[in-house]
């Protein structure tokens, strides 16, 4: 056995290092190990289509978690886990490296989802990693023009950065709005018309069906059977959880997660999860899985002092954001206008409150940001009830 660490952490990104500085808070001493995929330490994820892009003041160097100084971790970068023996309390690694553990953290996040038949390369970014933002802003160096695929947050805040960087930019979605799987339909019209004002081409009612990467550019067939040419593509298109590194030593979610109990400890013995990749029971949710920025560091911190150990339990709600040009929104619960919509103007602003048959599924806050909305909003859907009439919701989240 090459290592052994009183606690190892099985994933390099946002909830490790939380992880990782929650065991130092609770006051253990003990080893630990973080075996990372990525070629990069723990860095914050949100600034790679945020503020490294809006601030010219803020560097990667100010974004850097610093895991290993605060900490006293050991990082293993560029390392593949391949299975999970609770048994023997072993790891095994892709090029046949064993690691030993006394208790062990899954924080194994995602894979970005892929378009069958779109390699990744040199000018077709799957958009997650540190890596693939010093290659996109390579890219954007020379004006380029880059199609980008998705219309979800990570694209949409993509799509911004790069128009505001000179870049032309075509940004392929499947709605018939931009934004109207989030927003009702008056407020998608105004989102939609932020990134065309900016300039941003916009090919709607569209997915990606393939394409081809050339030396200086890359092709793309569309749905509709056309064909779209540009410089470099950048896809936003969510991510699979990466559960399947634990194989059947723990139980499994339906999308491939790892389900975990309100310690955040899953089916085998001093194994737990935590993050992307963790299917939780939510007080006020229900079960579910989480893939925002709040929920990995809190629910990172949490497991980091239940692991060394706390008898605490995880009862946050996280909230998730995104940023688009001079604009953005702060959200909990399920903003998706799947669901009734009651859409609350709010001084500048909008508060849309999103419903089923039953309750209050979720709340979003459109250019509303104070931490009392997001506390009122969490009170709200804690209720667990909705009025009879909807429009009676207006007012009620400030």
């Amino acid at each position: 056995m090459a290592q052994h660490y009183d606690f190892l952490i099985v994933g390099g990104g946002m909830v490790a290092d939380a992880a990782a500085k929650g065991i130092r808070e609770q006051g253990a001493d003990g080893t630990i190990g973080i075996l990372g995929e990525e070629p990069t330490p723990p860095f914050p994820r949100p600034a790679l289509s945020k503020k490294l892009w809006t601030d010219p003041d803020f560097t990667q160097d100010d974004a850097a978690l610093h895991t290993d100084d605060e900490t006293g971790a050991e990082l293993h970068l560029g390392v593949r886990v391949a299975s999970v023996d609770p048994e023997r309390h072993e790891v095994t690694t892709a090029d046949g490296e064993t690691f030993g553990y006394g208790r062990l953290l899954l924080a194994t996040g995602g894979h970005p989802t892929r378009v069958d038949g779109l390699e990744p390369g040199d000018r077709v970014l799957y958009f997650r990693t540190l890596s693939d933002y010093r290659r996109l802003r390579e890219l954007a160096a020379d004006d380029p023009h880059v199609v980008v695929v998705g219309g979800g947050y990570i694209g949409s805040e993509i799509a911004s950065a790069l128009v505001q960087h000179g870049c032309t930019v075509t940004l392929v979605h499947p709605g018939e709005v931009l934004g109207d799987h989030v927003f009702p339909a008056s407020l998608a019209r105004s989102y939609e018309g932020l990134f065309t004002q900016a300039g941003v081409r916009l090919r709607p009612g569209l997915r990606v069906e393939g394409g081809e990467q050339t030396g200086d550019g890359v092709t793309l067939r569309l749905s509709d059977g056309s064909a779209l040419d540009a410089d470099a593509v950048v896809l936003g298109l969510g991510i699979t959880p990466a559960g399947d590194v634990a194989g059947a030593a723990v139980q499994r979610s339906d999308d491939g997660g790892i389900v975990v109990d309100e310690h955040l400890a899953t089916s085998a013995p001093d194994v737990w999860a935590a993050g992307d990749v963790a299917e939780y029971p939510d007080r006020i949710l229900g079960r579910r899985r989480v893939e925002h920025v709040d929920n990995a560091e809190t629910m990172g911190a949490t497991v980091g002092r239940i692991m060394a150990g706390s008898d605490e339990t995880y009862d946050h709600t996280p909230m998730y954001y995104s940023d688009v040009f001079d604009h953005g929104y702060e959200a909990v619960g399920t903003a998706s206008t799947d669901l009734e919509t009651v859409l609350d103007a709010a001084g500048d602003g909008y508060v849309v409150y999103y419903l089923d048959d039953d309750a209050v599924r979720g709340v979003l806050m459109w250019d509303v940001f104070s931490e009392t909305g997001v506390d009122a909003a969490r009170e709200l859907l804690a209720r667990g009830t909705r009025p009879d009439d909807a429009s009676e919701l207006v007012g009620t989240v400030r």
